[in-house]
């Protein structure tokens, strides 16, 4: 816009422009030193996981290790700002002052959008708002019930401080179903305080979008519409929502209204907006079909404490099917990548294979959504960076993803309130980066090698078989549960690994060269 910038020589992290006619830009950061209320928003009138298949073999190899930048950018401690030559005159009372990246915020605290209201936007709202920075957690659908499995490992409870009574259900017992219905229980090395919990999504996610709103958040009932991207550095992002709060929070139609901060968090699930917004790039999906059904008391009864989980071509071609307790009834699901189209075939598949253990139930929900099968190519655009379901962290193999995004959005959060001083300085690109390299160094490890797994165990009928059996294996179980429930590699020795390598080459041989299948047996 024609702006001539020169070094200041009051501080090394500003810069002085000389006097034009104010640019939208300059209004905006004039807006961002009204009062709170004032700048928080501008009324315009008008217009998701599943269960944990982690297996032994890859627990054994998964080591996680953190990294993190040394030191921040040169520009973040204000170096390297060089002067540039200006024709136009002008005096210190006339220039205006635009705030760069890593200046302080003078008058106020950083300002923070978080879109999307799951385990990752609730966690990082909650840890920005505990550390004081100005949050806004925006969620349109306060009520969702996301089609997901609802596993959560044992650690997550402890360590997102989660009350007890919301895990519907303690299991304990894991039965792995080959494509023949061999059933092998796992669970045999769990101690006696020890259980995978089973939650729903429209339980979780309430409980910690409204801590986070307790602890200081901002909750927008809204559903995020776009944003206009900064044009130059320290200017504000300008988030455009539709607001439903009216009518008690019943509103039909919302209320289009504008939110300027200073960064952007995506939490807003593998269709996120926020990624299209900063050009992400696209990934691979899976598709997760579940239905929720009402069963027998006496059906219930089996699975009170009990998770099954079946394989086999007929359920799904790479991936696997499951049947998983809730308070009162079970969530019989599937998914696939390679033949979205043909999901309700294997839907029908898995109601087939646990027939005489349903039987007679009742369908109450059926529930859709997209599960990403890797990290999207970008992450990070200048001050907007993209956590959970949206930047693509749900693993391979299992389709683990709420324990996962919850961690994302909280490490991120703790990248942001350390970088920006608890909110006392505007950040930069830089740093989120920070967020991503820790995050990759960490996990990056575990989600390659149950790539891998997926691709050598989920490809046919005899490969699933092999993988069944290897579950009977107790060392298998004894990694596979401590990496799962405290998500670290715990248990492995380097001789109990090389005896589960000889026993899986040697499973792989006999199912793939094995000349009369096994019969199909019938389920208790």
């Amino acid at each position: 816009m024609g702006l001539t910038v020169s070094a200041s020589a009051l501080s090394p992290a500003t810069a002085f422009v000389a006097p034009t006619e104010p640019s939208p830009a300059l209004r905006r950061a004039q807006v961002g030193a009204a009062a709170p209320a004032e700048r928080a928003q501008h009324v315009e009138r008008g217009a998701s996981c599943t269960a944990p298949l982690a297996v032994g073999v890859a627990a054994g190899l998964v080591g996680a290790a953190a990294s993190r930048r040394s030191g921040r950018s040169a520009l973040a401690k204000g170096q390297g700002v060089t002067a540039r030559p200006h024709t136009t005159p002008r005096t210190l009372a006339s220039a205006r002052v635009v705030v760069c990246a890593g200046a302080p915020l003078e008058g106020r605290k950083l300002r923070v959008a978080v879109v999307g209201g799951g385990p990752a936007g609730a966690s990082t709202a909650d840890a920005l708002a505990q550390a004081g920075v100005e949050t806004y957690l925006i969620e349109r659908k306060l009520d969702n019930c996301k089609p997901c499995g609802g596993a959560i490992p044992l650690c997550m409870i402890d360590e997102f401080d989660l009350p007890k009574d919301i895990v519907d259900r303690q299991v304990r017992k894991m039965t792995m179903i080959s494509p023949t219905n061999k059933e092998v229980q796992i669970g045999q090395t769990l101690k006696d305080d020890e259980f995978i919990g089973m939650v729903r999504r429209e339980v979780l996610d309430d409980y910690m979008r409204q801590r986070a709103k307790k602890n200081g958040a901002t909750l927008i009932n809204g559903l995020f519409m776009g944003m206009t991207m900064p044009q130059q550095k320290g200017e504000s992002y300008v988030l455009t929502y539709n607001d439903y709060e009216g009518e008690d929070g019943n509103a039909r139609k919302g209320e289009k209204k504008t939110l300027e901060v200073d960064v952007v968090v995506g939490a807003d699930g593998a269709n996120s907006r926020v990624a299209k917004e900063i050009g992400a790039g696209d990934y691979e999906y899976a598709i997760a079909f579940q239905e929720r059904m009402k069963i027998p008391e006496n059906k219930m009864d089996y699975y009170k404490d009990r998770a099954e989980m079946y394989v086999g071509e007929d359920v799904s071609p790479d991936f696997y099917a499951w049947v998983f307790p809730k308070c009162d009834h079970v969530a019989v699901g599937t998914g696939t990548v390679i033949d979205k189209k043909g999901i309700q075939r294997y839907q029908q598949g898995i109601r087939d294979r646990a027939a005489v253990r349903i039987e007679g139930g009742e369908i109450i929900r059926v529930e859709a959504h997209p599960i990403p099968e890797h990290p999207r190519p970008w992450r990070v655009k200048d001050r907007a960076i993209l956590v959970g379901d949206a930047a693509g962290y749900v693993t391979k193999c299992s389709g683990e993803g709420i324990y996962f995004a919850a961690k994302s959005g909280r490490m991120c959060a703790e990248t942001i309130v350390k970088n920006s001083e608890s909110g006392a300085r505007l950040i930069d690109e830089a740093d989120l980066m920070e967020h991503i390299r820790e995050w990759d160094a960490k996990y990056g490890p575990t989600y390659l090698v149950l790539d891998l797994l997926q691709k050598v165990f989920y490809t046919s009928d005899a490969a699933r078989e092999s993988f069944v059996e290897l579950c009977e294996e107790e060392y298998v179980q004894k990694v596979t549960f401590d990496s799962y429930l405290y998500k670290t590699v715990q248990g492995n020795d380097p001789m109990g690994d090389m005896k589960l390598g000889w026993k899986t080459l040697s499973s792989l041989y006999k199912f793939n060269n094995q000349k009369t299948p096994d019969p199909m047996r019938t389920l208790a």
